[in-house]
């Protein structure tokens, strides 16, 4: 039995890197996968090369041993690699984003064809998303939420607010008076009899608005859950229901005219929007690309 170049390339990955998650990113393969070559190597070998902590693959003496023994080789390996590797003119790298669905149809979407990179949009919850990122699934996400993850950074570069809108036809005079005067209670009364409209997946922003400016649980159930933000503005077009959306997503049916904002509250709740990244990322080109093309879109959009 000999003993496998790839087992010593992801030893060498564990052990610059410290973690088995790091060391599948680094090296573009699964973490099963990289277990496997670790322990195809141990059993080859009949040594324990790292000790497992919950943070941290900490190098016995054999393996700091063998790293010394192996390190220049491999190093002049994939020098040679590096010059003598065949490259083809037309490859195109694939870039992997995570974003909510509406942020991809109003900002990213007209501009696919024009990339010159593969790009793949995943959408989802937020947490999966850093999830995903933090173990090499996604290059680069889009997210109010900021993880404690530590290989992942978070850059703000846009906010986004979050309002009390409703369809065109709908009569908001009482309502509107009762918010100037600051009668709160009466209005958030008012508010429970009217029509509702939300999505099946984020109810976060109408129970935050509703904790925030009338200081309770909101303690009725929308009359229409929909699939997305989206729709329920097309619903709301020309007519009649309120919703809590962020108000760059409504900007183009506000200006039309098709639905209206009602509030925003004295103290608007906004959420910083982010760029999230993994620390070491192999298409930092292609990102900042995209995070360019992202914030110039946005700016776009929250100016009409």
């Amino acid at each position: 039995m000999k003993w496998n170049l790839e087992w010593l390339r992801t030893f060498k990955a564990i052990y610059e890197t410290g973690t088995l998650s790091a060391a599948a990113q680094e090296l573009f393969i699964s973490q099963p996968g990289v277990s496997l070559h670790l322990n195809s190597l141990e059993a080859f070998t009949g040594y324990k090369l790292f000790d497992r902590s919950a943070r941290k693959m900490v190098p016995t003496e054999k393996g700091k041993l063998l790293y010394n023994y192996i390190l220049e080789p491999l190093k002049k390996l994939e020098t040679g690699e590096q010059h003598f590797h065949k490259r083809s003119q037309e490859e195109r790298v694939t870039i992997s984003v995570g974003m909510c669905f509406e942020t991809f149809q109003y900002t990213l979407e007209e501009h696919i064809s024009s990339l010159p990179f593969n790009l793949i949009i995943k959408f989802g919850e937020y947490p999966q998303m850093q999830h995903d990122l933090d173990h090499g699934l996604l290059d680069l996400i889009i997210t109010p939420q900021r993880g404690d993850q530590q290989n992942l950074v978070y850059r703000p570069f846009s906010k986004e607010r979050i309002v009390l809108v409703a369809g065109s036809k709908t009569n908001t005079l009482e309502l509107e008076n009762l918010l100037h005067a600051r009668k709160i209670k009466e209005a958030a009364h008012l508010l429970k009899q009217q029509l509702w409209y939300s999505t099946a997946a984020d109810m976060d922003h109408l129970r935050n608005f509703w904790k925030k400016h009338f200081g309770e649980h909101p303690d009725f159930s929308p009359n229409f859950i929909v699939p997305n933000i989206s729709s329920i503005i097309r619903c709301l077009g020309d007519g009649v229901g309120f919703s809590i959306v962020p108000d760059f997503l409504c900007a183009e049916a506000m200006a039309s005219g098709k639905i209206k904002q009602v509030w925003e509250g004295s103290n608007p709740l906004e959420n910083i929007l982010y760029f999230g990244t993994r620390k070491k990322t192999m298409y930092k080109e292609e990102i900042v690309q995209l995070e360019g093309l992202l914030e110039k879109k946005w700016d776009l959009v929250s100016q009409k």
